[in-house]
């Protein structure tokens, strides 16, 4: 079993995998070690959306695709030039073709849900990470408006999607990038 400080080291952003299906049972311990993540008051507002099917996974990613490219041309947002290429781009999968995605959602209604289901995001992370699984964070894929995909998610009309997380069995794990020293901005102690 590898150390906490080891797991922080392993827990890197994999974008590609191994086409190796992970086991359902896997992806069910991983959600319950998600539900242990802080949440605002222990309001536990997130939920969750497994998705395992290839041909929705692809549907998924083709749908976001083509609303973020909208939105960029209606200039509701602006997307860095190189994403437009790739999002242009018929082949590219914006869950690079990983097995399993996870839809991390909640309700509109919840102040605090962005925060919530980043808590809820990092343990499935961290949790993946100590299976030796691999896990990503895609915003890209967030951008589902197909009302009947989205009806195929289980996702209501008041709950909005947090985060879009792929996870599988990685081809590789990199080394951590260079990190630079904590910015310290003051350090305030008791005077003595």
């Amino acid at each position: 079993m590898m150390t906490f400080s080891e797991l922080l080291q392993k827990r890197r952003a994999i974008r590609d995998f191994e086409e190796k299906e992970v086991p359902l049972k896997i992806v069910e311990e991983i959600l319950q070690e998600a539900t242990l993540a802080p949440s605002a008051s222990n309001n536990q507002p997130c939920r969750f959306v497994v998705v395992q099917c290839r041909k929705t996974i692809k549907a998924l990613s083709d749908d976001s695709k083509a609303n973020l490219l909208q939105d960029n041309a209606d200039k509701k947002i602006k997307l860095n030039p190189d994403y437009v290429t790739f999002l242009q781009n018929e082949n590219f999968n914006v869950f690079y073709n990983a097995s399993c995605v996870i839809y991390i959602v909640g309700a509109k209604s919840v102040g605090s849900l962005d925060v919530d289901g980043a808590l809820a995001a990092s343990y499935i992370m961290f949790s993946a990470a100590a299976r030796g699984l691999g896990t990503c964070w895609v915003a890209l894929g967030a951008n589902i408006r197909d009302p009947k995909l989205r009806a195929e998610l289980g996702i209501p009309d008041s709950c909005r999607i947090v985060a879009p997380i792929i996870l599988g069995y990685p081809k590789a794990i990199s080394a951590p990038s260079e990190r630079h020293a904590p910015d310290i901005l003051r350090v305030i102690t008791e005077a003595r």
